[in-house]
Order: structure tokens, then sequence, then C-alpha cells
């Protein structure tokens, strides 16, 4: 079998139907970037589909995926979507865990988390991210490019398509498949957005005028505009050119990282004769491959890990008689007939490294409390003396990060004998995920004061359940000075 011979295509033949012309699609080269030709045109993908074991669980793990990814706006959580990032009112809804602004610095933890995990299954199970999870390669390879096939037939038809003349037939097809394209990028852009301004305002929106809300209508038409360019196409090459992921995976790999790859020492020679190895050099491993290489060739920067080209060369090892496997998950140690070792000092490190980072932010997430406080001095003078009084003045704020309205009270526990509080000497009742901004002034007898002191300031719930404390200073005139003087800019 030759490099050019695909799958029959599927297309009837009849009048008006066009018959599929053998296109080959272009050699790869381990020399240069598949997707690039000499002249430094691209040339347009057309990978063959497959079956088989992997080409069945990555169906399943990528229906999982957008199903979730569809479903979550829709999901409610103490009265919020699963995942709501309300940017506009900086609250941050995470499976029922609400977090303010104040909360952001744990988005620190979350992508050490993030960094550190990838490291860890990349250098255990080098790119099955990309292959498996990526959300460019989940929306392409089981959703765009399925459309793809069932308007233009396979990638025989297909690259037939492309170097055919434009008929009649060759404009309809391609109307559909970019109708169908941009359709699907809006409604993937809206659910997007769901995630910012939740279901029911994205809805107000879609059923009222762009005048009404410009901002997101300009949003909504460019990120629309960008999903469509990435999967019409754009496509492999967000993987080649713009994600880094695939030049870090040679720092992030080792000779015992489990990779897709071919064996060489059983497959070469290649061809049919005797002394020949198992590949018959029959080109499926690169027919259906989504960014066009020869997995022959080695580990090359282009590959995702999708495990497609062993889906399509099993199938050929079976009807040989032949064992299966000449392309398979294995590490380069694997297939110079060594044994993989899974613990070595890179994946300890980087699982310890995930071990803490994940204790830190367990313990940083049992640190959020329902309500954030803060008590903060007003601008101006740092300090008041009126008569015989010294005055400092405060605004004491709270968000209630709760679904209900809260009660609140504000106490100084330890407060010095003869300081009076004017503000807040009642509870405080916060609406649901509201704030509520308050003057706290104190006041000390000068005769009383001694300089320089700390307070502590806290804010319970009426129910008791939690506190949260603030240390404030209290300033006054430096001891000694005589009433009228006037020190630090105050009086």
């Amino acid at each position: 079998m030759s490099l050019t011979q695909d799958p029959p295509s599927a297309a009837p033949r009849g009048p008006g139907r066009a018959v599929p012309l053998r296109v080959a699609p272009p050699r790869p080269s381990r020399d240069s970037v598949t997707t690039i030709r000499p002249d430094g045109s691209r040339p347009y993908l057309h990978p063959a589909a497959t079956q088989g074991r992997f080409t069945v669980a990555r169906r399943v793990v990528a229906l999982t995926l957008l199903v979730t990814y569809l479903a979550l706006p829709w999901i409610q959580i103490n009265g919020h979507p699963a995942v709501f990032l309300d940017v506009a009112r900086l609250r941050f809804h995470l499976f029922g865990l609400t977090l303010a602004a104040q909360d952001l610095w744990l988005l620190f933890f979350v992508f050490t988390g993030v960094g550190f995990s990838l490291f860890f299954v990349t250098a255990l199970f080098g790119r099955i991210w990309c292959g498996w999870a990526c959300p460019q390669t989940v929306f392409l390879e089981h959703v765009y490019r399925p459309i793809e096939r069932l308007i233009e037939g396979d990638a025989v038809a297909r690259r037939a398509l492309d170097a055919a003349p434009w008929s009649w037939r060759k404009f309809r097809l391609r109307a559909l498949k970019q109708a169908i394209y941009v359709l699907l990028s809006a409604v993937f852009t809206h659910l997007f957005l769901a995630y910012f301004v939740s279901l029911p305002e994205v809805w107000a929106m879609v059923r009222h005028a762009p005048s009404e809300h410009w901002g997101a209508f300009v949003f909504m038409a460019g990120y629309t505009g960008l999903t469509y360019f990435i999967f019409s196409w754009f496509r492999e090459q967000v993987c080649i050119v713009l994600c880094p992921y695939g030049r870090m995976q040679s720092v992030l790999t080792d000779e015992h990282t489990l990779a897709v790859g071919y064996d060489q020492g059983r497959g070469e020679p290649r061809g049919h004769g005797a002394g020949a190895g198992d590949c018959v050099d029959c080109g499926r491993c690169v027919q259906v491959c989504p960014t066009g290489i020869d997995i022959r060739q080695g580990l090359q920067l282009e590959c995702v890990g999708c495990t497609a080209c062993i889906d399509a060369c099993d199938p050929v090892m079976a009807k040989l008689g032949r064992p299966r496997g000449l392309i398979r998950y294995d590490s380069l140690v694997g297939f110079g007939g060594g044994r993989t070792r899974w613990l070595r000092p890179r994946t300890g490190l980087y699982f310890v490294l995930l071990l803490a980072g994940a204790a830190v932010g367990a313990w940083a997430l049992s640190t959020i409390r329902p309500a954030s406080f803060g008590v903060t001095r007003m601008t101006g003078a740092p300090y008041l003396v009126d008569g015989g009084t010294v005055r400092n003045q405060f605004m004491v704020r709270v968000v209630n990060k709760r679904n209900a309205p809260a009660r609140f009270r504000i106490e100084l526990p330890g407060a010095p004998a003869g300081l009076r509080r004017t503000g807040l000497e009642e509870e405080l009742e916060v609406a649901p995920l509201g704030e509520v901004v308050r003057p706290l002034v104190l006041q000390q007898e000068r005769a009383d004061y001694g300089g320089l002191f700390h307070l502590r300031v806290e804010l319970r719930d009426a129910a008791g359940t939690f506190r949260l404390r603030r240390e404030i200073e209290f300033l006054g005139p430096e001891v000694g000075t005589r009433q009228g003087e006037v020190r630090d800019g105050a009086r």
C-alpha cells in the first residue's frame, strides 16, 4: 500500500458527483516542520479517520470533557453556577466555594498546582494531556473534524475537493461546512461568556439589541471570530506554533518517559521481502496523524501523543499475522529492550513538589471564611486633637460571601479603659454577597494617652461560628507636648 492509498471515499458516484482524485499528502521530514513546504506555504492537512481501542477511549474522555464544559454553567451549587467567575462583582464561585477579591492570592496555589501536576504527568506519560484532554484537541478532533468528514467525505475525498476547481458542488459543501463552524463557534463562545456573566444574563444579551451592551457584543464577535479561525483554518498550528508545551517536553521528559513511538528494532528495514522488518511501509501512521508527522522518524515536536498511529498500525499487523504494538506506548528504554523505571529522581522531585503544593493549598483553603473584613485609616491627618481628646478615624469594610443575609458584630477586645468608640455599636446586617463600609471613630482623653499603642478589631458573626481579626494603631501627639502644639501634621 502506498502513501496515497487512504480508505476509499464514501462519497457516492453519479451525475454531478466528482470522482475523488488520488491526491497524496505531503511526505513528512524530520528536518523541517511538516506543515511548512520548502516555499514557505502551508499544506492543509486532512488526516484519515481511525478505529480502535485508543480511539474509543479518547472519544469517551472527550465526550465527558465536552459534557462537563457545556454543563457547568447550568449546574447550581449554593445558588450559583458550579463555576462562575463574576468579575463585575469580584466574586468567584468554584463548586460551592465563594472567593472575594481578597482571596485571589489563592490562585497562586491553583496555578502552581496545575503546573506541578503537568510536570509530574508529563514526566511519566509524555504529552498525554495534549492528545487526550487539551481543549484544542478535544474540540478539533471530536467536534469540528467529524463535521468535516460528514460533509466532505474521507481524507481522500477532502484532498480531492481541495485540488478540484471551484464548482457548484464544491461551493455548496464548503459553504455548509463553514456555516456550521460559525454557528458552533458562536454557541461555544456564548457558553464561555456564561462562565463570567451567568446564563440568564447571556440570554438577556442575546434577546436585546447589541447597542445595549456594546462591550459584551464586541467581545462575543471577536472571540467567535477567533474560535472560528482556529478550528476552521489554523488548527494544528496552535500546537506547533503557539503552544509552548511541545517545546517544554524535552526538558520535562527523559528516556524512561512513556510516549507514543515506533519500534525500530522490530520494524526496520521496511518492506515485504526476505529479511525485511515488520513495517511494510503502508503509510497508514502518516495518513492518520493530525499534525502530519511520520512517527517512525522518532519523537518530534509536532507529536501530541494522540495514539491515532497506534490504532492505524495495529489492524495492519493483525492482517499480516504479526504481533501488535509495532507502534505503541513505551519509553525509549523500553523500545531499546530495557525496563522502564517509574520511580526516578525526576518523578520523585515533581511528586514531592506536587504534594507540598497540595498541602499548602489545602491549608490556604481552610483559612477561607464566609466573610472578609478590612480596617483602613481615613485619609487626611493620621489623628486629630480636639480639645482634650485624641481622635483616630477608620473605615471598616465588611463583605458577606454567603448567598444569604448575615449579621456581624464589631468588637475591640483588650481595649484600654477610657477608649470610646463611635459607630458600629449595633449589629451590622449585610445583604447576600454584599458589602458594607462604615466609619469607626476611636477617642481617648489626652491626659490618658501614653503614646502609640496597638488595638485588635474583631469581626464576629451573630451565630458565633467564626471571627476575623485585624490589628490597627492608635496614634496621637508625642508624649510631653503641650496642648495646641503641632506634631506629625496633626493638631
